[in-house]
């Protein structure tokens, strides 16, 4: 009979025969767990308006993050708010289920259809607790387009795009819910959010998986902040700017405390989190809403690149985007091309989520990307198809064409020209030829703007199979 000395000796013999000959140990053959999600997003940031792109406005948190973390230099979003969010929860263009124009305004009745699958319901099947606090825009004046019926199991915030960070009010009406009841309190909107966040992260039982979705409204107008925040920034002259940085910084340190409270509830190191903002820094005064600005200068600095909210350049598309999970995110600086679209099937890959049950997706898994450095498999951006003007990108070239007479084509080398100084199609009519025939292609394939069904009044709910509007494009203004 074999001794307790010959039996632990014979066991660990066979262990290092195991590992020698390649097979692997039962615990390396378990899975790595599922990450939690923290899913936060800024409000009309400048690209520049971050300490690790520069700033003088301090970022602290979001500069650990960007540092500890991949900074993508190459993340794009949609032009404005809504088409963004719509993008980021839905995986696919905003221009295939008519949110591609502008955003949901205030008075409008319509939403994201319904018949779009969402990222909270697809984690949710896979069993994740789905929380959402902050901003939502996706519709508001029916329930049927509230995040609770789109697969949010908590939600704590504002439907529409703008509310006063004072009062929680739009145009003197109270916007302010937690699970679809309206809520009297007071306090200032980032930081009340940021509270909250903290709080359900405090409460969660870590072994369930937690998919946090945080969209501040801040530094989006109007420009408020408390005083302590406005006096850190005495030394700017410009009180919109002032009151501008004073909001970055509240968000700031809000983002810090939620990385605080998931270290205190030792989640953090599964804990994959994501900040972005939703499209560049506003620079043109028809996309300040309810703000008078005709007194004052618009803050946002997009650094160098060109225009800003609202606009199909650079400016307007490339945001502040960052990664971070650590010990499975290498930290350093990550120029590949990406898509807020892509942050579905990512995240939905990593969840172990099902991606067969919605329509087909426009975004990319960049897990290998972003966990292993691969080159990223999107070739193309699809920067907008509208109406009346279109933009895409295909490898290092750029069209942005505008179809109001008089029309334009504008043609960069973003390789080269990366503030899109110099228009080159003159010089290369077959590549202006070739992207324009991809613009059209996708424009053949769009849902009519619900917006401007909306707005024109033919139809009332789905878009979907509505006759042509007469003269669409006497509705816009040429704001590029």
């Amino acid at each position: 009979m074999m001794n307790a000395r010959s039996l632990v000796t014979g066991l660990g013999l066979a262990i290092v025969v195991m590992v020698a000959g390649g097979a692997p140990l039962a615990a390396e053959r378990k899975p790595a767990p599922r990450p939690h999600i923290v899913y936060i997003v800024s409000d009309d940031q400048g690209w520049k308006d971050v300490g690790f792109h520069g700033s003088d406005i301090g970022t602290p948190s979001i500069d650990r993050l960007a540092q500890e973390g991949a900074r993508l230099e190459q993340f794009y979003a949609q032009p404005m708010c809504t088409p963004t969010r719509a993008a980021l929860l839905t995986g696919r263009y905003p221009f295939r289920y008519g949110l591609q124009t502008i955003v949901i305004p205030t008075p409008a009745k319509y939403g994201l259809p319904t018949d779009e699958r969402l990222l909270p319901q697809a984690l949710k099947e896979a069993g994740y607790r789905t929380v959402m606090i902050g901003k939502w825009h996706l519709g508001h004046a029916d329930r049927k387009f509230w995040p609770r019926q789109r697969g949010f199991d908590y939600h704590y915030g504002a439907m529409v795009g703008e509310i006063d960070y004072f009062t929680h009010s739009s145009m003197k009406v109270r916007d302010w819910y937690r699970n679809n009841q309206p809520v009297r309190e007071e306090g200032y909107v980032t930081q009340l959010w940021g509270k909250d966040a903290v709080a359900r992260i405090m409460e969660h039982d870590p072994r369930t998986p937690l998919f946090l979705y945080l969209a501040f409204t801040a530094p989006h107008a109007p420009y408020q902040a408390p005083k302590e925040y406005l006096d850190r920034y005495q030394h700017v002259e410009d009180p919109t700017r002032r009151a501008y940085a004073a909001m970055i910084s509240s968000m700031d340190d809000e983002i810090g405390k939620v990385v605080a409270a998931l270290e205190k509830k030792k989640m953090r190191e599964n804990t994959l989190i994501v900040f972005m903002s939703d499209n560049g820094g506003n620079v043109n005064p028809m996309f300040s809403g309810d703000v008078d600005v005709s007194k004052l200068k618009l803050p946002a600095d997009n650094g160098p690149y060109r225009g800003g909210k609202g606009m199909l350049y650079e400016g307007g598309t490339r945001v502040i985007a960052l990664a971070n999970w650590p010990g499975r995110i290498k930290p350093g600086e990550v120029k590949e091309i990406m898509h807020v679209v892509d942050m579905f099937p990512t995240l939905a890959g990593l969840a172990g989520a099902s991606l067969d049950k919605g329509k087909p997706l426009d975004g990319l898994d960049m897990w290998p990307t972003l966990g292993a450095g691969k080159p990223s498999p999107r070739q193309e951006v699809v920067y907008n198809i509208e109406p009346f003007r279109g933009g895409v990108r295909r490898g290092d070239w750029k069209l942005v064409w505008r179809t109001p007479l008089p029309s334009s084509l504008e043609l960069f080398n973003l390789a080269q020209d990366p503030s899109e100084k110099t228009n080159l199609a003159g010089k290369n009519p077959q590549k202006v030829t070739e992207l324009q025939n991809r613009i059209e292609e996708l424009a053949r394939e769009s849902a009519k703007s619900l917006f401007l069904l909306d707005a024109f009044g033919a139809v009332k709910g789905a878009a979907h199979g509505a006759p042509a509007l007469p003269n669409e494009d006497a509705f816009y203004t040429r704001y590029d």
